[in-house]
């Protein structure tokens, strides 16, 4: 039998986040949540989880959840914001906004948890990264750049841990049919664009529970798009030129 972890989920109220944590209650994981959405958090306390609710753009908020917390076996750092506009066009706040939910929370929720487990010499870390973080796009420039400081983050960190054996695993997904996608786009253009190459988001979940028993360094969601992320690590002119119909947010 699979032995029941204690598991810390951020942006739990919705997405895959939601189904993140449903999925681990019903492996027996002991599992505190944080999200905005009061309703929702409510209804995941009634499945089991322990909730707390959080705005993470606040340094005050994010200080009182980890002291809140026990020591954690694998913090899943999932809450992300994107809002797709050009870089001119954003306002000041909603660049704030994507930087401090998708860069500064995970870092500073990280660089606190991470003390515990350094000191147990245990404990597995998990970014829900963006293939925007590895291939930027039109319309998408502050998002990308926060994913792929994600990635540099989680890059940096695993060499930091390793010899503390605390894991790090980063997944890239492409596109997920959830609502993040309808508050990232109020004009719905990107996902009817796209509609038929989003990932379902039980699949994607269900990923990441996977890698709570199977750590692994990271994961591409499609596979093919961890292909498409290297050749642009090559090629990038060629890959900017050849999905440049695919990417076009108009």
């Amino acid at each position: 039998m699979k032995s029941g972890k204690v598991i810390f989920v951020t942006g739990a109220t919705s997405g895959i986040g939601r189904l993140i944590t449903e999925l681990c209650i019903r492996e027996g994981h002991t599992v505190y949540a944080t999200g905005r959405n009061e309703p929702s958090l409510e209804m995941l306390s009634k499945l089991g989880a322990n909730v707390f609710q959080a705005d993470l753009t606040k340094k005050e908020d994010i200080v009182k959840v980890c002291n809140s917390l026990p020591p954690i076996d694998v913090a899943i750092m999932n809450a992300g914001l994107g809002i797709f506009q050009n870089a001119f066009d954003l306002l000041d706040e909603e660049i704030d906004s994507m930087i401090d939910v998708n860069v500064k929370a995970p870092i500073l929720l990280t660089s606190r948890l991470a003390k515990n487990m350094v000191a147990r010499n245990s404990g597995h870390i998990i970014f829900i990264g963006s293939q925007a973080g590895k291939v930027a796009t039109k319309k998408a420039s502050v998002y990308a750049a926060s994913k792929h400081a994600v990635t540099g983050f989680a890059n940096g960190l695993r060499l930091e841990l390793e010899s503390y054996n605390v894991k790090v695993t980063a997944i890239y997904p492409g596109p997920i049919d959830t609502p993040f996608l309808q508050k990232a786009d109020s004009t719905n253009t990107y996902r009817e664009t796209i509609k038929k190459f989003l990932l379902k988001p039980d699949k994607v979940a269900a990923c990441v529970v996977k890698c709570i028993e199977h750590p692994v360094r990271e994961v591409n969601l499609p596979k093919v798009l961890g292909i498409t992320s290297k050749l642009y690590a090559i090629a990038p002119r060629f890959v900017e030129r050849v999905g440049k119909g695919f990417f076009n947010k108009k």
